[in-house]
């Protein structure tokens, strides 16, 4: 693993009017590595996400990529960085099959027809490179998969376009227990392949079980970023909910104020 992060943020603030979502963020993602983003409802994760990704612009602060200041003021500016966002709604069409899904918008052409065959041979070739063996026909509609496997081809379709970022929303929410062992082995197996990869999770034993960082948002503030050898389950949860736990956190509980500023964070996810 190198010893620059891939995406480092620095100072990142972010409003939307009046209410602050996010202060002072500072962040650093390694290639190999899998960070689990973690915080309660209102903590400002999907507003960090959006950021990165250029959905929402920042007010201030720095952006880096590999070292390198860098903007990022559109979805098109993180892709051509190679950062994809596997959101929990998977984006994928029920109506289409595997293939499809995988190339929609970017489509490979033969002349004046679709290239069908290549594009199979490059679903394929990624679906094996990332050792999924859950799907068998790729010309599979989506709408008959099963949620894990709708998971797998959601992950599999930002790998295919040589993401370098690869961040996971919820990927095991309402998932059964199988289907959840298969896409935490999925994601292991990204950051073992060299890529970078957040993780946002509610699930402290998923957390737990493939992370190599834990990171947590405490009312729009990144409170702690620690290797998850060397915080326990006790103190990520103290984290989420108050900020603080024991020498990790904010030096006060008060700094980020109380009654009426607390109210409208929490109201801001």
């Amino acid at each position: 693993m190198s010893a620059t992060p891939l995406l480092e943020l620095r100072g990142i603030d972010k409003s939307f009017g009046p209410v602050q979502v996010l202060r002072d963020v500072t962040l650093s993602v390694h290639e190999g590595e899998v960070t689990a983003l973690v915080g309660d409802n209102g903590a400002g994760k999907s507003t960090l996400v959006k950021c990165i990704s250029g959905i929402h612009p920042t007010d201030s602060g720095e952006f880096l990529f590999e070292g390198r200041p860098v903007s990022v003021n559109s979805p098109r500016d993180a892709a051509a960085l190679g950062i994809d966002v596997v959101y929990q709604d998977l984006a994928l069409c029920d109506n289409l099959d595997i293939v499809q899904n995988m190339f929609l918008g970017r489509e490979r052409s033969n002349g004046l027809v679709l290239d069908e065959s290549a594009m199979e041979q490059m679903a394929a070739e990624t679906l094996v490179s990332l050792g999924i063996r859950t799907v068998r026909f790729l010309r599979q509609h989506v709408a008959s998969l099963s949620g894990g496997q709708r998971q797998t081809v959601a992950i599999a379709k930002a790998v295919l376009w040589n993401s370098r970022l690869v961040i996971l929303d919820e990927p095991t929410a309402a998932l059964g227990v199988a289907q959840t062992a298969q896409v935490l082995e999925l994601v292991r197996r990204l950051a073992d392949n060299g890529l970078a990869v957040v993780l946002i999770s509610h699930n402290m034993n998923d957390v737990f079980a493939i992370s190599d960082r834990i990171a947590a948002l405490y009312l729009g503030q990144l409170v702690a970023q620690v290797r998850t050898t060397d915080i326990t389950h006790a103190q990520v949860v103290e984290l989420i909910t108050s900020g603080r736990s024991g020498a990790l956190g904010h030096a006060e509980p008060s700094a980020l104020g109380t009654g009426s500023d607390a109210t409208t964070w929490g109201a801001v996810r």
